[in-house]
């Protein structure tokens, strides 16, 4: 016999010999097969639920919410319902809901303020070294997420988003765990396109994001206790872009019969409209930038401006003229115009996004960087993105300067964020982001004062290198490494 113990979120079996407590249901989760998660993860299963550990008796590894003392012997428990205070979510360097209007969504920006505790280090030429190790995921090529999706803590999820492979960080246990599909769950795998999500702002318990799948739009949820996932389909297509929101509209492109359409739906489940985009390519886009009340997907041969309310508009690149994808996306203008480096006849030049008839800068020589965070060889460009260089070292010649994020803070004048530097490259940009391995490449974050936060050694494919933000410390991933490199920011704890 067993007694049911139900608290305001679960229920729970007592077995009446044993005094040990059993798991049988819980808010917002699927079926439970707790007997198969007691061993190894009672202790990270107690801080998704709020549940109470025991401090000194052995009457169950285990206690309802709420419980302050053991039932059977009366000694106190670790009562953790409560003791848990948020920490940011982090959704991918492109997903910072949370940016002003007036700084483009879709590009590695952020708000929240690493700089502050970063550049409480030693500043250049001392050199860092990361603090902390992580164990990469088993499917190493995978974009990051960590929020509480509801629950009491935080935990991070890696998405190997071109197999469809869920993964789950135990952090008690010190082990990725990969999740199981349950009955009638999509497949997860994306390949057509960059990938991009629309996290659940106000989530409820397991509910993580809209992602997109190869078979169409889907929300997930997860049931981090079971190891397990589930979908809800959204919209049953095949998806040609991922999804981008603006103005509290979520649109993606998908394939039809008759070409590429444009699928567009109030955030909050309205009614969706459908816009024909014939003509268009069926894969190969950016993700989506949200800008100017508009949303822009970038392609090889040309980019897709939607507004909402509005049919979508294609506008080929100019002929000869082709991006330059791969540099880090559209800068802003002082005036507030976006563009994009490319490459045309004459060479390098900027041309304005958005606009039928764009105007073109020319420019010396390959810039790096996104939104007002710009590099021409090692040098920071200031002012317009086709301004001259600012040199403050001359000794910065001979390195080349990789934006991967960039920290956004309206007290600052100049943008800083983090970065690659690589030592005595004289080649090509071009063959810096592709196959050829770079002998010295240094991890830095550039602000009110440089900081080298560590070394590396022979770093190849370095457009693979993935920030993210985790535990209330910053982490940097590469597919090649068999352990994340760690940096505390106590100033976010």
């Amino acid at each position: 016999m067993a007694y049911r113990w139900e608290t305001p979120a679960s229920v729970w079996l007592e077995d009446d010999r044993s005094g040990r407590f059993e798991l049988v249901s819980s808010e917002g989760l699927s079926r439970i097969d707790w007997h198969a998660q007691e061993r190894g993860r009672v202790p990270d299963c107690a801080q998704l639920l709020g549940a109470s550990l025991p401090l000194s008796c052995d009457c169950s590894p285990i206690f309802p919410e709420g419980f302050a003392f053991c039932p059977n012997c009366g000694n106190a428990l670790d009562k953790l319902a409560g003791q848990y205070k948020s920490q940011p979510d982090w959704w991918g360097p492109w997903c910072d809901q949370f940016l002003p209007r007036h700084v483009p969504h879709g590009l590695p920006v952020t708000m929240l303020p690493l700089g502050d505790s970063l550049e409480e280090r030693p500043a250049a030429p001392a050199i860092g070294r990361a603090e902390l190790a992580m164990p990469v995921p088993p499917n190493a090529h995978c974009v990051f997420a960590a929020g509480a999706y509801g629950f009491p803590v935080q935990r991070l999820l890696a998405l190997a988003c071109t197999r469809g492979v869920l993964q789950y960080w135990d952090p008690m246990a010190q082990l990725w765990h990969v999740m199981a599909a349950e009955d009638g769950a999509a497949p997860l795998a994306f390949s057509a396109s960059d990938y991009a999500w629309i996290p659940a702002l106000n989530p409820m318990r397991g509910e993580v994001a809209l992602l997109p799948t190869d078979s169409g739009l889907h929300r997930l949820w997860i049931n981090p206790v079971s190891e397990t996932y589930r979908t809800e389909c959204v919209l049953d297509a095949p998806l040609a872009s991922s999804p981008g929101m603006i103005r509290r509209h979520v649109a993606c492109l998908f394939n039809s019969d008759t070409g590429a359409r444009l699928w567009t739906a109030p955030a909050d489940g309205g009614e969706p409209a459908v816009f024909d985009c014939a003509g268009v390519p069926a894969s190969g886009w950016s993700r989506s930038i949200g800008y100017d009340d508009r949303l822009t997907w970038l392609h090889p041969q040309g980019q897709l401006a939607w507004r909402a309310g509005a049919a979508p508009q294609w506008l080929p690149w100019p002929q000869g003229w082709t991006p330059r994808l791969e540099f880090g996306g559209p800068t802003q203008g002082r005036d507030g115009r976006l563009w994009l480096i490319g490459h045309g006849a004459d060479g390098y030049s900027f041309l304005e996004l958005g606009t039928e008839t764009p105007q073109s800068e020319p420019i010396s020589g390959a810039r790096l960087g996104f939104a007002s965070l710009l590099f021409r060889r090692g040098h920071a460009v200031v002012g317009e993105p086709w301004d001259p260089e600012h040199v403050e070292d001359p000794h910065d010649d001979d390195t080349l300067v990789l934006p991967l994020l960039r920290g956004f803070n309206n007290n600052r004048s100049q943008p800083s964020g983090l970065v690659l530097r690589f030592h005595k490259y004289t080649g090509r940009a071009e063959d810096a982001l592709s196959g050829r391995t770079i002998a010295r490449t240094t991890v830095e974050w550039i602000g009110k004062r440089n900081v080298i936060l560590d070394d590396i050694v022979r770093l190849a494919r370095p457009l693979e290198c993935v920030p993210f933000v985790y535990d209330s410390c910053l982490w940097l991933h590469h597919p090649d490494w068999n352990q994340m490199r760690g940096w505390r920011l106590e100033e976010l704890s």
